[in-house]
């Protein structure tokens, strides 16, 4: 049997417990170095998904019933989806700090009752979408601290007004969709403050176009005449106006209206059951505090908001002067047209006198050559006298 023999330049002993330890500690400080120099990893609210740079949080068909833990949404976040869930109602800070956030979309959900000032803290969204909702009622400050709102989806809800004071602040607003929903008619000044409005969607709707709706046709026309867009407006009453756009419908047909205003004192309308206005506010019952609240009356819009205090307060019974507006395209047709009338009217006159002018002449001549005629047939009768006289001697 041969000898065990050793490789050579080894030892043949096992590696000692010292050189373990340093590969080790050399692992573990790269793994250390490698740590330190990766960024750290964004938390993302469960079960929501956030896209690789976090711009985007998906949370949109979980099931929810009560929203994910946002305090965990990454710093970065521009986008909020929350849709096709089950969100019935929303906290009144549910939103707080979330001010980085540029778009909300909380569509098809079954929201019904939003609180006041909900979204106070998001001043930077510029697209809020409530699409296919349970939404009745809104309260006029719900829409309070979004000044750089320029998109806002409320279609497919159950809206039948849209109360004074709800668009005050969204001043930058280009796109606003009303569509689907149960509003019979608008408040003009409701809409007045939305100087950069754009697109306007209030299709789908039962409108009934009679006097509550007059003063919002003038300035739907006002932003159509300025570059707006404005979808279709079907009046399903009155029934002669039944189906007919009221885009169509040309202004004549709400004169009446400024009859029921005459009758009722100068400030009533008909209503939507079809009876005369009730007697005018009083400058108390609309603003219980005692100042005077802007005037609804103002031509430029300048006083958007104005009535809204004490609005709410005001006896049921009551009804609030309106402007009485005033249409510019159509003012100048009519100066058009009248002025038109009024040039062939003129040159009517003007061919008449001339024509009487002309006929005066020519009977004035037709009379001096019959009285220079005259003279020469009495002397022609006189002369066949004589000679009948000559004749008659002759035979004697």
């Amino acid at each position: 049997m041969l000898p065990h023999t050793h490789p050579p330049g080894g030892t043949g002993l096992p590696p000692t417990n010292s050189a373990t330890d340093l590969a080790r500690s050399v692992s573990l400080c790269v793994l250390c170095l490698l740590a330190a120099l990766l960024p750290p990893a964004s938390p993302c609210p469960p079960p929501c998904l956030c896209s690789s740079d976090d711009l985007v949080v998906d949370c949109g068909g979980r099931g929810l019933s009560s929203l994910p833990p946002l305090h965990l949404l990454p710093q970065r976040s521009r986008s909020l989806l929350l849709t096709n869930n089950k969100l019935a109602s929303l906290d009144a800070y549910a939103f707080a700090n979330l001010s980085s956030l540029e778009e909300l979309d909380l569509s098809n959900n079954y929201l019904d009752n939003l609180p006041g000032g909900l979204f106070r803290d998001m001043s930077n969204l510029t697209r809020l979408t409530l699409h296919n909702n349970s939404l009745t009622v809104m309260d006029r400050e719900l829409f309070q601290g979004l000044g750089s709102l320029q998109s806002l989806d409320l279609s497919l809800n159950g809206l039948s007004t849209v109360p004074l004071g709800l668009l005050d602040e969204l001043q930058k607003l280009r796109w606003l969709s009303l569509a689907g929903n149960r509003l019979h008619g608008l408040e003009r000044a409701a809409f007045e403050p939305l100087a950069n409005l754009q697109h306007l969607e209030l299709g789908h709707n039962p409108w009934e176009c009679d006097c509550n709706l007059r003063d919002f046709k003038h300035w739907m026309e006002w932003l159509l005449y300025r570059g707006g867009k404005v979808d279709a407006m079907e009046c399903t009453l009155p029934k002669d106006l039944r189906g007919r756009d009221i885009r169509g419908v040309p202004v004549e047909m709400f004169n009446y209206c400024l009859q029921l205003e005459d009758e009722n004192g100068g400030v009533g309308e008909g209503s939507r059951s079809g009876q005369g206005g009730g007697p005018p506010c009083s400058r108390s019952a609309l603003n219980p505090s005692g100042s005077t609240p802007a005037s609804d009356n103002s031509v430029d819009g300048s006083s958007a908001g104005g009535g809204r205090e004490g609005g709410g307060d005001a006896p049921p019974d009551c009804v609030r002067a309106r402007y009485r507006p005033v249409s510019v395209r159509r003012a100048i047709g009519t100066v058009v047209i009248a002025g038109v009338v009024c040039g062939i009217v003129c040159i009517m006159m003007v061919a008449a006198a001339a024509y009487g002018c002309i006929y005066a002449s020519l009977m004035a001549k037709y009379q001096r050559e019959l009285k220079k005629r005259q003279p020469l047939m009495g002397d022609g009768e006189a002369d066949g006298e004589d000679r009948e006289e000559k004749q008659i001697s002759s035979v004697a």
